[in-house]
């Protein structure tokens, strides 16, 4: 595995980056090798593209980030936060507080509305309400209007949208609430090249309206001039 990023430290005074990883491991089973990740940095506000062919653990390193799957060795830090140093609970309400995840298959709740999907991070997270102005439905419509779903659709159910519909209220679930970090898994690799090109704009200008920071996993490697670095995962590694 390759680092294309350029590792910053951190000076005393500044921000903290948005994501540190340093000596990270993971490992299946423990009688399998221990996957292993390079170290990197990402500053606050700045996007990361990370590329590699299938099976170099690329939905692997995101759900280690997103707190979803424990390390076999070293450290994720978010935003400052040792994330494997909380407990259990602590870990999913950082997650819920400070990370947007968009799912390469959505994760929308099918019974609910494209606005109720929208504005669920704000029903599971007291911070990310408190941040919507003036609330957490005016919020989720205007992102909704601003990845171009039609007023009309805001109050359907999300399985009668159409699949490019589905992912613009995936990605305006993940904003609302300013959250920090936006992870996202291969969520372009349903649409055709117009479509993605179009969506991966917004979602980096919205994201940059709150200095958010995106990590973007994917294995097309051609949406990398849409982010200010790059990681390349590759070897045998599975």
């Amino acid at each position: 595995m390759t680092n294309t990023t350029d590792p910053a430290s951190h000076q005393p005074g500044t921000p903290p980056p948005a994501i540190e990883v340093r000596g990270l491991g993971f490992a299946w089973q423990k009688a399998q090798p221990t996957l292993h990740f390079p170290d990197f940095t990402l500053p606050q506000g700045e996007h990361l593209f990370v590329h590699g062919p299938s099976g170099t653990g690329k939905s692997t390193l995101l759900s280690l980030l997103a707190g979803m799957l424990q390390p076999a060795e070293g450290h994720v830090h978010l935003q400052g936060t040792d994330l494997y140093r909380l407990k259990t609970r602590a870990r999913d309400r950082f997650r819920a507080d400070h990370l947007g995840v968009i799912f390469q298959h959505f994760n929308l709740v099918p019974y609910l509305t494209a606005r109720g999907n929208a504005t669920l991070p704000c029903r599971l997270s007291a911070r990310r309400r408190d941040l919507t102005e003036p609330g957490a439905g005016p919020e989720a419509e205007r992102l909704l209007a601003s990845l171009a779903i039609p007023e009309d659709h805001w109050h359907r159910k999300v399985n009668r949208l159409s699949i490019g519909q589905q992912q613009r209220v995936a990605a305006a679930r993940a904003l609302i609430g300013a959250p920090g970090i936006i992870l996202a898994d291969e969520p372009t690799s349903a649409l055709d090249t117009d479509n993605r090109d179009r969506f991966l704009d917004l979602l980096l200008e919205l994201a940059d309206r709150h200095a958010t920071s995106v990590l973007f996993v994917s294995h097309d490697h051609t949406l990398a001039s849409h982010f200010h670095h790059h990681l390349e995962l590759g070897g045998s590694h599975g």
